[in-house]
C-alpha cells in the first residue's frame, strides 16, 4: 500500500520535470506559452471586437422596421457626408484639437518645473497633485464643475468680485464660444476637458524633460545662447515627443468622450453622444459602428504619426 502510493506520488512529479525539461531546452515553447494569453486578449476580445464593430457598419438598417439585417451597404458611411453629421464629426474633431492645444500649452510649464526644479519631498507633493484628479470619480468630477460653472457658481462670484462681469457677458455672446452661462456653454465645456484631461498631458512631458541632460543647457548656456534660444533650439525639441505622447491622450480621449458633452455645454451632439444615441435609444448599430470608425481611423492615423516623431519613447 505504501509503495503504491510512492508510485502515484511519482507520477506528477515525473510529469513535472519531464515538462521542465521540455520548456528548458525549448525556449521558444515557453515563450509561446505566455504569450498566448496576452495574444487570445488582444487578439479575441480587442481586435474581434473591432473587426466585427467594423463588419457591422456595413449592415442595413430599417427605419420602419427598427431592425437591422445582414445586406450590405455603403449607405451608413454616406450617411457621415450629411450636414448634421458632418457637424458633429467637425464639432467633435475642433473641440479635441482645441482641448489637446490647451492642455499642451497649460501642462509643459507645470512639466518643467516638476522636472527642473522640485527635488525630494517637493516632487512627491507635485506628483500626488497632478495625479489626485485621477484618483476621484469622473461623474463627481463633471458634476462638480458644472456647479462652479452654474450662474450661482465660485467662478461668476469670482468674476463679480473682481468687476469682470461685462468681460464675461461678452465671451457668452461669442458665437460658437458661449451660451446663457458657462455651464451651457462651449466655453465652459472646453474648460471640463482641459481639466479632466491635463494629467494626461503633463505626465509624458514631465517623463520627456528628465530625460533631456542637463550638460545639453549647460552648454547651450556657454556657447552664448540666450533662455528663450536654449528652449527654442535645443529643450523644446527634445520634449516635443513628450508633447505628441500626451496628446494622443487628450486627443482620443476627447474624440471618444460622451459623459461631458451631455453635462456640461449647449445642446448639440458630440461624436460620443451620437454613438450613445444611435445605439442605445434608436438602435441604429450599423451607423453607430459607422460613427465609431472615424476616431478609430482617426487615432490609427495619428498614431502612425506619432510613431514618426518618436512619442513613444516618452511614454
Amino acid at each position: 500500500m505504501s509503495a503504491t502510493a510512492t508510485a502515484n506520488a511519482a507520477v506528477p512529479s515525473g510529469l513535472t520535470r519531464r515538462l521542465a525539461n521540455l520548456l528548458y531546452r525549448r525556449p521558444n515553447v515557453y515563450l509561446l506559452m505566455l504569450l498566448i494569453p496576452p495574444l487570445l486578449w488582444f487578439g479575441v476580445v480587442y481586435l474581434g471586437s473591432l473587426f466585427a464593430l467594423l463588419g457591422q457598419s456595413f449592415y442595413t438598417f430599417d427605419d420602419f422596421s427598427m431592425t437591422v439585417s445582414h445586406d450590405l451597404t455603403l449607405a451608413n458611411y454616406q450617411a457621415l457626408l450629411v450636414a448634421a453629421n458632418g457637424d458633429v464629426l467637425l464639432r467633435t474633431i475642433t473641440m479635441a484639437v482645441m482641448v489637446t492645444l490647451a492642455a499642451s500649452l497649460i501642462g509643459f510649464p507645470i512639466a518643467y518645473y516638476m522636472a527642473r526644479y522640485c527635488r525630494g519631498w517637493e516632487k512627491g507633493l507635485f506628483y500626488v497633485a497632478v495625479m489626485l484628479p485621477m484618483w476621484a470619480s469622473y461623474i463627481v468630477k463633471v458634476y462638480a464643475w458644472t456647479v462652479i460653472l452654474s450662474k450661482e457658481g465660485v467662478l461668476f462670484w469670482i468674476i463679480q468680485h473682481l468687476g469682470l462681469t461685462g468681460v464675461m457677458d461678452s465671451l457668452l455672446a461669442t458665437p460658437g464660444l458661449g451660451g446663457n452661462t458657462l455651464a451651457t456653454s462651449h466655453l465652459g465645456r472646453f474648460l471640463v476637458f482641459t481639466y479632466i484631461w491635463l494629467p494626461f498631458m503633463i505626465l509624458p512631458i514631465q517623463a520627456a524633460l528628465e530625460r533631456v541632460p542637463q550638460s545639453l543647457l549647460q552648454a547651450s548656456a556657454d556657447l552664448g545662447a540666450r533662455p528663450i534660444q536654449t528652449f527654442r533650439t535645443v529643450l523644446l525639441p527634445l520634449a516635443f515627443p513628450g508633447v505628441v505622447a500626451g496628446s494622443i491622450f487628450t486627443f482620443s480621449l476627447t474624440l471618444g468622450d460622451y459623459i461631458i458633452p451631455q453635462l456640461v455645454g449647449p445642446s448639440g451632439l458630440f461624436l460620443g453622444s451620437m454613438v450613445y444615441t444611435m445605439q442605445g435609444s434608436i438602435g441604429n448599430i450599423p451607423l453607430a459602428a459607422a460613427f465609431t470608425v472615424v476616431p478609430i481611423v482617426l487615432i490609427g492615423l495619428y498614431l502612425m504619426l506619432a510613431k514618426r516623431l518618436g512619442a513613444f519613447d516618452a511614454l
